[in-house]
């Protein structure tokens, strides 16, 4: 089966203002693609409002209405969406599906020192820039002085493989020197050794109370049919209405990467997903239909296997995020946990969102430990 390489992702912008842009994928499957491709666009901090995937097992179809970024570099998003899907050899224009052979290597880590004068919102305006260059941020400390400086020390990705160079190391100050202007005061970038990316991704800070407290979500009574109901959340499974797979339906308010979110628990548990439909309707009100099965090709029919997944999917729609406030003296700690894929990768912006919100609400930071 071939398919031209540029018809594997195709985006149609709106034409008219307020409308949804299109974007349509072609390509072939693989578990977890819909999780890896609703990143992405999360990432490029777009939502989704309507979706449709369809999928025999070998080939896929996806459309995703996205709103939410007049700012989308969309050339980008192609070339990082078709990048994702599984690997094509071409011949003559012509793409065909081809295996990966082998799991990619895991990216280079770098370690960016940024230090500035301090003032209201700057940690954002940084990290601002360094998602809009495509550097992933792995693990973040900052401290401020009593002369009123700021050290950010920042381990870092870069989606593009190009930090080694010194083009794309003075891109990086460039952008920073333009959104924090006289504020700079010294800036570097340098490779580190697995050594010190071992030490950057030690185990949690937080106290184990406080960890319990976060993470515990106390869940509604279960019925045996494997529905989970509060109220804003509802999660059904059903084994009757297809021969070959099990529909999830899922009805809950709608907030930033909610697609992803559900792809990414299904994707964690190696489930397939044969077809599925999501919309939202009025006053934020999300409706996804999901026929599944799992990676032996099987519907779920197992009790302890339903609840466990209607459970698992209803604790991440209500808490995509776990906020804690803590008062110690005069000082007051924001603590902000996210999940973290099986394959290692975390929720796509966190970090910039905590910093924007802080920014909005004209609140300082003076340390932060990720």
């Amino acid at each position: 089966m071939g398919i031209l390489h540029d018809d594997v992702v195709i985006i149609t912008e709106p034409e008219k203002e307020g409308d949804p842009s299109v974007i349509t994928i072609n390509c072939p499957d693989k578990t977890g693609l819909g999780c890896d491709l609703c990143r992405i666009i999360l990432f490029f901090g777009l939502s989704i409002v309507r979706g449709d995937v369809s999928t025999d097992g070998k080939w896929c179809f996806l459309v995703f209405w996205v709103v939410g970024n007049s700012g989308t570099r969309w050339d980008l998003l192609k070339r990082r969406l078709m990048e994702t899907c599984p690997s094509f050899s071409s011949a003559s224009g012509i793409s065909f599906y081809r295996y990966e052979l082998q799991p990619p290597k895991p990216p280079d880590v770098f370690l960016l020192k940024f230090c500035c004068y301090d003032r209201r919102g700057i940690l954002h305006d940084v990290t601002e820039v360094l998602c809009e260059l495509e550097l992933t941020i792995k693990k973040v400390k900052v401290s401020t002085t009593p002369d009123g400086k700021v050290m950010d020390l920042f381990f870092v990705t870069d989606t593009r493989e190009l930090l080694h160079t010194n083009k794309r190391k003075d891109e990086v100050s460039d952008h920073l020197k333009a959104a924090t202007g006289n504020a700079m005061i010294s800036f570097d970038i340098e490779m580190v050794g697995p050594e010190i990316t071992a030490c950057s991704q030690s185990s949690s800070f937080l106290p184990s109370v406080l960890m319990e407290d976060m993470f515990h979500l106390e869940m509604p009574d279960e019925r045996p049919s494997g529905v989970v109901t509060s109220s804003s959340v509802s999660v059904n499974m059903d084994n009757s209405l297809s021969p070959g797979h099990t529909l999830v339906q899922i009805i809950c308010k709608d907030h930033k990467g909610l697609l992803y979110d559900i792809m990414r628990t299904l994707k964690d548990y190696n489930i397939q997903i044969s077809y599925g439909r999501f919309s939202t309707k009025q006053r934020r009100n999300c409706e996804i239909d999901l026929f599944i099965m799992q990676a032996d090709g099987k519907k779920i029919v197992d009790p302890s296997k339903q609840n466990a997944l209607t459970s698992r999917l209803q604790m991440e729609l209500l808490r995509p995020l776990r906020v804690a406030v803590v008062s110690k003296g005069p000082d007051t700690e924001l603590l902000v946990a996210n999940p973290v894929e099986l394959s290692g990768k975390g929720r796509p912006l966190v970090f910039h969102d905590m910093t924007l919100a802080l920014k909005m609400l004209d609140t300082g930071i003076f340390s932060v430990i990720t």
